[in-house]
């Protein structure tokens, strides 16, 4: 496909981690799938490589369609969402997943189907299976031909080899043959299914439209098509909805202490989420006012890296009283390519969609407040636009701990070496950066801002912060065998 058919990959985005995909699903509404599209498109940040949609109509039975780039593009063509009939659909958009990294292929855009002997039955996977390979090679030994380079795929397969009676006791069947983190929703001809790992790391909430429910990711994009938020799909938990029965759970897998993302806090969820009752956006602001009495410095401005380090900003200048500046403006246009990326406008780099506001920064001691640190790349250029606005003093104040581990579970890590916090220390990061002060907030800081009154339970954590601490809650079997080295017990 063309240049102009992909949403750009921006400089100041590839130094982000990317929370690989989102998952919505409709059952009981007329044109389900105009509502999957809406609430695809407000789950966009969680995956803006490629989309697509599954239906059901009884007269048309199932329908899909799959395409590359962004939901605004692609699904709100009336002659597109026709061919998507029905009162059940489910979808999906994505980054790339544990399969091919960089270029997606259409083959890989979920949700995946098949054809099962009693009826068929539609998939879409948010998280990462970390014994997927040994799957894959067990399944392609015992005849099973892939279509795709998904881990997501394996669910199919192991559910089709299943000799459970029916498809919600098929997927209960295979997926307690998977390991990592997954949160589903499926369909069937008549039920909208969703699912949780027993660590609950992935979100999925449950929402009430008119006769009809949602399945959703995250509660904003309940709110887009007008559903009320009724609760969280628990960890361990499987539903199974149909417009005549409502709501039927069962606990398929063995009980554990749940492990949710902490970084979903921190900065996958969208700012008008709601996680386990808190608000996202208050949650990030408590982080700013956390890291604020962690790592006080004398400064005259405190100013977010938009978008994501905007409410821990706010918290840390009403801490600190150090006044709050929007001392870098985003381009908020820079969706599409608009010019042929040659080779000069590449190295403009952040500046194509960064600006800094050089009559608010001049002379300034600024504190820059963002989100993470993960090559470090991005930071280095934002700190050299300050300064070429002329900036007295530059000081970083980060709104999570050091990333040092990559992340198993679902989403975009580079390798550990590439990750500037896995081989120096935090002074060794701030003369890297070139920066007059670096500080990241604490892990007790960061659970405490999430409502961990005590902080963080060392020998039971309550949450999975693997890319913090290095302590994976599910092995990652897969990587084991390619010769990852975890970090040696205390």
């Amino acid at each position: 496909m063309s240049d102009a058919q992909m949403p750009l990959a921006h400089p100041f985005d590839d130094d982000k981690l990317k929370e690989e995909c989102g998952i919505f699903g409709v059952v009981g509404v007329a044109d389900a799938a105009n509502f999957v599209a809406l609430g695809l498109h407000a789950l966009q940040h969680r995956g803006q490589e490629a989309g697509g949609i599954v239906s059901y109509a009884p007269e048309h039975g199932f329908n899909s369609a799959r395409r590359f780039g962004y939901v605004r593009d692609n699904f709100t063509s009336q002659k597109l969402m026709e061919t998507l009939p029905g009162a059940l659909s489910i979808g999906h958009v994505r980054y790339s997943t544990a399969g091919s990294k960089g270029q997606t292929q259409m083959r890989d855009v979920q949700p995946f189907f098949g054809e099962f002997s009693m009826g068929g039955a539609a998939i879409a996977h948010n998280g990462n299976i970390t014994n997927a390979e040994a799957l894959r090679r067990e399944l392609i030994d015992r005849g099973s031909i892939f279509q795709s380079s998904s881990d997501s795929e394996c669910i199919i397969h192991l559910m089709a080899r299943s000799l459970q009676r029916n498809i919600p006791e098929r997927m209960e069947d295979a997926l307690r043959r998977v390991e990592g983190a997954f949160s589903v929703v499926a369909m069937t001809r008549t039920k909208l299914i969703g699912v949780r790992d027993p660590l609950g790391v992935r979100p999925l909430v449950l929402g009430r439209i008119g006769d009809g429910w949602a399945l959703s990711s995250e509660t904003c994009a309940l709110d887009i098509i007008g559903a009320e938020y009724v609760r969280e799909i628990e960890p361990g938990e499987m539903v199974v909805i149909t417009a005549e029965h409502g709501v039927e759970s069962v606990r398929p897998f063995r009980p554990r202490k749940p492990r949710f993302c902490i970084f979903e806090h921190v900065y996958f969820s969208r700012p008008d989420s709601i996680i386990g009752s808190r608000s996202v956006y208050e949650t990030r602001r408590q982080i700013g006012v956390e890291l604020a009495r962690e790592a006080p410095v004398d400064a005259d401005l405190v100013c977010p890296v938009p978008d994501s380090g905007t409410p821990a900003a706010i918290g840390f200048a009403f801490e600190s009283g150090i006044p709050y500046g929007m001392g870098i403006i985003r381009n908020q246009y820079m969706g599409r390519t608009f010019i042929e990326p040659t080779e000069q406008i590449r190295n403009m780099g952040v500046r194509l969609k960064l600006n800094v506001n050089r009559a608010l920064i001049k002379g300034k001691r600024v504190i820059l407040v963002d989100d993470s640190v993960v090559r470090g790349t991005t930071s280095r250029k934002i700190k050299d636009m300050i300064l070429d606005a002329g900036a007295a003093e530059v000081h970083f104040r980060i709104a999570s701990p050091p990333t040092a581990w990559p992340c198993f579970y679902g989403v975009d890590t580079p390798q550990r070496e590439k990750l500037l916090a896995a081989t120096m220390s935090e002074t060794e990061m701030r003369d890297h950066l070139g920066v007059d002060s670096l500080r990241f907030i604490s892990l007790d800081g960061l659970y405490r801002a999430v409502g961990e009154a005590s902080g963080r339970d060392a020998d039971c954590p309550q949450y999975c912060d693997a890319c913090f601490s290095g302590e994976y809650p599910v092995e990652p079997s897969d990587m084991l065998e390619k010769g990852f080295q975890m970090k040696a017990a205390e």
